[in-house]
């Protein structure tokens, strides 16, 4: 199996030139399925931190360069939306954020914010022994009791070090979100209303900005996130 991507196939999410060179590098299984973007692109394309596929393994064998708070050694294991990167020599720490047009972004956040990842509940399901298990959109399970409050579409916050849940968002009109794909990705606003549609169809979610503007789009695309989760970038 070819290491190799046609960089005119990449996905949108790529923050990669398309037409610059014929081929990039090929992303690992992994997190985030197909929209995941090997580190390599973010540690060469992105940061410039790294020339080669050479020199970035070097960097990573040095185990200064963490997702989600584990050291990584693999240039191709993917990155993708709301994963937290730390370079802990250099002190530079990233979440990983939509941007324009649904191109991944790196959101510079401080040591302490670099502690914890948001996650979307993509499924829910009761497993052996009367738990309850929760999907995450980046593939991660945890374990919650039954009686828990979490429910679809809603979105919580997990410690890097020991997996605990540290903060939990509703999916509920009024929440803040934002779109993580489709036209309106990187956008922010708050649910004004969640149209369900009856069938198999999608559901759409109207969501309306501070400057009066809003935008309509399928409940696939949006992510509750808090203020404060916004409030590194400024």
């Amino acid at each position: 199996m070819t290491k190799h991507q046609k960089r005119l196939s990449v996905p949108k999410s790529w923050p990669v030139e398309r037409k610059t060179e014929t081929f990039t590098v090929k992303a690992d299984a992994g997190p985030h399925g197909e929209a995941g973007v090997p580190l390599l692109i973010v540690l060469r394309d992105v940061l410039e931190y790294a020339d080669s596929r050479k020199e970035a393994r070097y960097a990573l064998n040095q185990d200064n360069v963490l997702i989600n708070g584990k050291a990584v050694s693999d240039e191709e294991r993917p990155v993708g939306m709301f994963d937290i990167l730390a370079f802990t020599e250099r002190e530079e720490y990233y979440r990983v954020f939509p941007g324009e047009g649904g191109r991944l972004a790196l959101t510079p956040i401080d040591e302490e914010s670099a502690g914890s990842k948001l996650g979307k509940i993509v499924n829910k399901q009761h497993i052996p022994g009367g738990d309850v298990q929760l999907t995450l959109h980046d593939g991660q399970t945890l374990t919650v009791d039954e009686d828990s409050e979490y429910g679809g579409n809603d979105s919580i916050v997990v410690a890097n070090d020991d997996d605990e849940i540290v903060a939990h968002f509703p999916y509920q009109e009024g929440e803040l979100v934002t779109a993580v794909a489709g036209a309106h990705a990187g956008d922010i606003g708050r649910i004004e209303e969640i149209q369900i549609t009856p069938g198999s169809s999608e559901n759409n979610v109207i969501v309306e900005q501070d400057d009066g503007d809003g935008f309509e789009t399928v409940e696939e695309y949006v992510v509750v996130i808090d203020e404060n989760f916004t409030g590194d970038d400024e």
